[in-house]
């Protein structure tokens, strides 16, 4: 019920790791169709991107906001920090505040004066102002470092490496948000470099008890996690794609044009090998260096042909193996016999 300065570095957490979601699922996917010269007629989704700038743009986020306060001289509090936020992001669309210029929320009863409220992906979260600074500000004092680096106990003296007096450095210790902010961006920068694979778990229930599934809590999940977007784009578009040649190479078995070798480009193989399977057109596209099949079912049905073709092919190998073999012992057979007619005609 009560959030802080914790639970708003979280949330900001999320909302980068919804950020990334977004971008290589649901933007990735209709800029691929554009790539590829797939007719296709875009889907609008919101994209938080606002809401991070919001929090970590260097001049007038949240973040930066609450570093300047807390490197500000003077008397810094809580509610100054509040006062600045009023201040700066006033219009903002995705924060709230009592007291800020915004009329907007003056009335705005669920709203206390100490607290401001930002309309997160996931929906909107108040956060209690008092504690941000002191925590935001949370250093670990010069002159302490050293005192525990000096300790004659390795351990503590390892766990204070920034004591020794070689390292010291005179600059003002970065302060926990901008830590954060720094290692959510090293976080970013890594997943953007990998191909990663989203599960999604919706809890049936807040008891964590079997056979109790609440409907209302599912529908919440799936609108904050973005669920209904993703569906809607990928519905709406094609469920699978791949390149030309690992396409012609998984069912060329299927047409006799194209099995075993195809003589040619692996797009003509694969316009061959649909138009002998008889898919209708409505069901697949062509796009520049990948075919797009729209239907998971004509997928399947692929998959299932594929599968009765492999064991048509495995029954050939084994019919024309075993026939080799027969002929092959009747063959030694047959020459057995003729040596020993010979021997016997010669001593008859």
């Amino acid at each position: 019920q009560d959030n802080s300065f914790e639970q708003f570095i979280i949330n900001y957490c999320n909302e980068k790791l919804q950020q990334i979601f977004i971008e290589l699922t649901l933007k990735e996917e209709q800029e691929e169709y554009i790539r590829e010269g797939i007719e296709w007629t875009h889907i609008e989704y919101f994209n938080n991107a606002i809401i991070c700038d919001l929090i970590e743009n260097n001049q007038t986020g949240i973040l930066a906001m609450l570093d300047e306060e807390c490197l500000r001289p003077g008397t810094v509090t809580d509610d100054t920090f509040l006062e600045k936020l009023n201040q700066v992001c006033a219009t903002h669309q995705h924060f709230e505040s009592r007291m800020s210029k915004c009329s907007r929320f003056l009335n705005d009863t669920s709203l206390p004066h100490s607290c401001f409220r930002i309309q997160h992906y996931a929906g909107k979260v108040m956060y209690q102002v008092e504690g941000f600074v002191d925590k935001n500000n949370d250093l670990l004092y010069r002159d302490l470092s050293q005192a525990m680096w000096k300790a004659n106990h390795s351990l503590i003296k390892a766990l204070f490496p920034e004591g020794n007096p070689a390292k010291i450095n005179l600059k003002r210790p970065p302060t926990a948000g901008s830590q954060f902010k720094a290692s959510v961006a090293t976080l970013m920068k890594n997943l953007q470099t990998k191909n990663p694979n989203y599960i999604r778990c919706i809890k049936p229930n807040d008891k964590k008890a079997a056979h109790i599934f609440n409907e209302a809590l599912v529908c919440h999940q799936i609108r904050y996690l973005g669920l209904l977007e993703n569906v809607r784009v990928r519905r709406a578009g094609y469920a699978f794609r791949q390149a030309y040649e690992p396409c012609l190479e998984r069912y060329k078995m299927l047409c006799k044009q194209t099995w075993p070798h195809w003589r040619g480009p692996a797009r003509a193989g694969v316009e061959v090998l649909f138009n002998e399977l008889g898919i209708p057109e409505e069901e697949f596209s062509f796009g520049r260096s990948k075919i797009f099949i729209r239907n998971p079912r004509t997928l399947f049905k692929l998959e299932d042909l594929r599968k009765q073709r492999l064991e048509d092919l495995a029954t050939l190998i084994e019919k024309i193996y075993r026939g080799w073999k027969c002929r092959t012992r009747f063959l030694l057979m047959k020459k057995c016999q003729i040596v020993i007619a010979s021997w016997y005609r010669r001593y008859a």
